[in-house]
């Protein structure tokens, strides 16, 4: 049975409850203003360390639906979301809370909108360091954007990113597999956690995504802890290699019917 998505509408995590419309009331029209706002809203975990803010604070970074961060928001400053926050009223989250973030409020707008998991090419030369963007829609194709830079000169143009400069979980897989990346070069920032394991699991996660179920970075289900383990072979990397064709076609259809099989639909448990 073939699926479809739409990504003009929330899923289950990136839902807003109506409760919340006056601090959307004057949201932009267009993508590129919208995401130009979550770059006031959210701030990094390392830069927030450095602001002494409390750590009891740090567990906003845990926060799962886009309801939930906007709750947190709100409660440290209720102005409407149009207005930037100061950088200790900031939500402390990851890439992931800003390319999430941005993709709730471009559905919002009705804007066709998706998170992305995978690895960008532009922190560490050489490196692909894990990360989340989001894609729009816009005149038939898929535009991709990175929120967290926007306004920075980390690469030319964040609002449109360059072919190479972020690779889906998917696409780093391909290229691993035919030679042209060396997958002890993609993984975590910061931590030990680089190799073929992590380009895995950015595949599934971002496979969840493309059904519109935007995981945190370090949930896992199915086979995913075992793959971090070392404990899975030749067929489960055939099943990445079919994640990674699949989430390639941008065809909703087969993309929704391999997210239905077992092991990859992410449990309820991950959707709170």
């Amino acid at each position: 049975m073939t699926g479809t998505i739409d990504y003009a509408t929330a899923g289950p995590l990136t839902r807003i409850d109506p409760a919340h419309e006056p601090a959307l009331a004057d949201l932009p029209s267009g993508p590129v203003e919208i995401c130009r706002l979550v770059r006031g809203l959210v701030i990094q975990p390392r830069d927030a360390t450095g602001l002494g803010i409390a750590d009891e604070r740090f567990a906003e970074n845990q926060l799962r639906p886009v309801d939930g961060m906007i709750d947190a928001l709100l409660a440290l400053d209720p102005a409407p979301l149009t207005v930037p926050r100061d950088p200790d009223r900031r939500l402390i989250g990851t890439c992931r809370h800003f390319a999430v973030l941005s993709c709730a409020l471009l559905r919002h707008r009705g804007i066709a909108a998706r998170a992305r998991c995978g690895f960008a090419t532009y922190f560490q030369p050489g490196y692909g360091v894990d990360h989340w963007i989001t894609e729009y829609r816009h005149d038939g194709r898929w535009v991709r954007i990175d929120s967290e830079i926007l306004g920075l000169s980390v690469v030319a143009t964040p609002e449109n990113l360059a072919a190479g400069e972020f690779l889906t979980g998917g696409e780093a897989w391909t290229a691993f597999r035919t030679g042209r990346i060396d997958a002890a070069r993609f993984g975590v920032h910061g931590t030990d956690n680089w190799g073929p394991a992590e380009i895995r699991g950015n595949a599934i996660r971002d496979l969840a995504a493309l059904n519109r179920v935007e995981t945190l970075p370090w949930d896992e289900w199915g086979r995913m802890e075992a793959s971090y383990q070392g404990r899975t072979g030749p067929d489960y990397d055939d099943l990445i290699d079919a994640i990674a064709a699949t989430c390639a076609t941008d065809e909703a259809g087969p993309v929704a019917d391999l997210y239905a099989s077992a092991d990859l639909a992410v449990p309820t448990t991950l959707l709170r």
